[in-house]
């Protein structure tokens, strides 16, 4: 059975609210693991998004090269330089050296703008070697072999969100794009069985499929937000409502609305495209009080 997101149905499971005198670290700690030195802008557009989502802290972990400019571009944000490879991305030991801040976090997104898909990888898998704790968000290149993370993921089993488009989700499984776009719930359901894991596969309509085979669509997204850096949005807002306390199901199904509706307001105020994923970044908290 498959059910319909609506702002109707989210109010049925309201999201975590803060207490009118909770501080930061009361609205949760998020890290980001992400970014390069050719994408630098993916790690940006994550972390803004989980701090208009609602976390109360924010660490973003990127490329040593970028770290300084990317702390002057998110001043909010405490910003650790990673060691990097010669082709000034994040080097595989990056894994080992976050493992404390990894445990000091409520929600762990690791992928966006990384474009390494082996180191990204090796990283995945020593950050899940963690005990178990935050709550963790993979996207991007922290997708490509997560099939070799098995064991390490089911120690964190209900903590984990991916966020797959088509294709990702094709080279995950090693079938077409045109598999999955013919039946996305078969495959995001066999995903999310076989990794345990609430599955977000992105498309014109959103599917999100958790380990018990429930599944929500989300059909009222507009053209528009198939444009560069969306998806480092919706993986941000994610995150940010995992650190807020809300359960990995949850935060997937107002995630993708909140993402879904920004797209829409941005479309009715400059037109069905050409606005950037950056500016759905403004929309989010106004939809989110008015949702809740």
């Amino acid at each position: 059975m498959t059910t319909q997101i609506s702002a109707d149905r989210l109010r049925m499971n309201p999201l975590p609210a803060p207490n009118s005198d909770a501080d930061k670290d009361q609205r949760g700690r998020v890290l980001v693991v992400a970014g390069s030195a050719s994408v630098p802008g993916g790690a940006l557009l994550a972390a803004t998004a989980a701090l208009r989502a609602g976390a109360g802290k924010l660490q973003i972990a990127t490329c040593e090269k970028v770290a300084v400019a990317l702390g002057v571009a998110m001043p909010e944000a405490l910003v650790i330089g990673l060691p990097e490879t010669s082709a000034s991305e994040t080097a595989t030991g990056a894994g080992a050296a976050l493992l404390e801040r990894v445990q000091c976090s409520d929600a762990v997104l690791i992928g966006p703008g990384m474009t390494d898909d082996d180191n990204t990888a090796q990283i995945v898998v020593d950050v899940l070697r963690s005990p178990p704790g935050p709550a963790f968000v993979f996207d991007a290149a922290a997708l490509s072999q997560l099939q070799n993370a098995r064991e390490e993921m089911a120690a964190h089993s209900g903590r984990i969100v991916i966020t797959p488009h088509a294709g990702e989700m094709a080279a995950l499984l090693n079938v077409t794009r045109k598999e999955v776009c013919a039946d996305p719930y078969r495959f995001a359901r066999e995903v999310a069985v076989l990794l345990n894991c609430v599955v977000v596969l992105k498309g014109a309509v959103t599917t999100i499929v958790d380990p018990e085979e429930q599944c929500w669509t989300y059909q009222e997204g507009s053209v528009g937000l198939a444009t560069s850096g969306s998806g480092d949005t919706l993986a941000g807002v994610v995150a940010g409502l995992l650190a807020r306390g809300a359960l990995p199901q949850d935060a997937a199904q107002w995630a993708v609305y909140l993402h879904g509706e920004a797209g829409n307001r941005l479309a009715r105020k400059r037109g069905p495209i050409g606005y950037l994923a950056r500016e759905l970044l403004d929309e989010i908290p106004a939809l989110m009080a008015r949702t809740s």
